[in-house]
């Protein structure tokens, strides 16, 4: 029996849907577009489309390039249908991985400086992913988006990863501008600016500009 679909089952049949592919076009078009979203290893993509195959949701067939021969993927009937259904049921909660934020949780462990540098690279990190973000949709404008059809799509998509990442830096400055005031990461417990914190929490206002504390 053909092992479950998972989401990246469904994502590499909705790359499918788009027009045929060969796994390594798959790998390269799911790191282009799916990346930020659903990172996963070129090992897993390489072997969603031979399940989709076995699940009789695409079909696989021989192509000749010259002297190399390769396997294209196509979505078949089922696949479209199967797509379709997936569409109307419940996504999954979100999931957000940062390796710097598993340090702030245990930086008592570091430094203040250990910290500040894992929160710097963080901050590096996202802004180098917006300019790459940013970057290929504007080119969008010249025409250069490689299913124009889908552009209303893409741009969409475009903007809640440009928000998360230019939010991922404002906090980092917030976050660096608290830890400045930390003689140590080990502790300190509840200090005023905690508490200013934790008021804005309880009031629901904006987390990242807690009042200065007057005592």
């Amino acid at each position: 029996m053909p092992s479950r679909l998972t989401p990246s089952s469904y994502a590499v049949l909705g790359l499918l849907a788009i027009r045929p592919w060969t796994g390594y076009e798959l790998t390269q078009q799911a790191k282009r577009s799916l990346r930020f979203a659903w990172p996963k290893s070129e090992r897993l993509l390489y072997a969603e489309p031979k399940k989709l195959v076995a699940h009789g949701l695409a079909s696989a067939h021989q192509d000749s390039v010259g002297q190399r021969n390769r396997t294209m993927y196509t979505i078949t009937d089922d696949g479209r249908t199967a797509l379709g259904a997936w569409m109307g049921t419940v996504p999954q909660p979100p999931v957000f991985e940062a390796e710097a934020l598993v340090r702030l949780l245990f930086a008592e462990n570091g430094s203040v400086d250990d910290l500040a540098a894992a929160l710097d690279q963080m901050a590096a990190d996202a802004a180098e992913m917006r300019e790459q973000v940013a970057t290929i949709n504007a080119g969008y404008l010249d025409g250069q988006h490689p299913f124009p059809q889908r552009t209303h799509l893409s741009v969409l998509f475009a903007t809640f990863q440009l928000e998360l990442f230019d939010l991922i830096v404002r906090w980092v400055d917030f976050a660096k501008a608290e830890i400045a005031g930390w003689p140590t990461t080990e502790g300190l417990g509840m200090t005023d600016r905690t508490e200013a914190i934790l008021d804005n929490i309880k009031q629901q206002r904006s987390l990242l500009e807690a009042p200065p504390t007057t005592r």
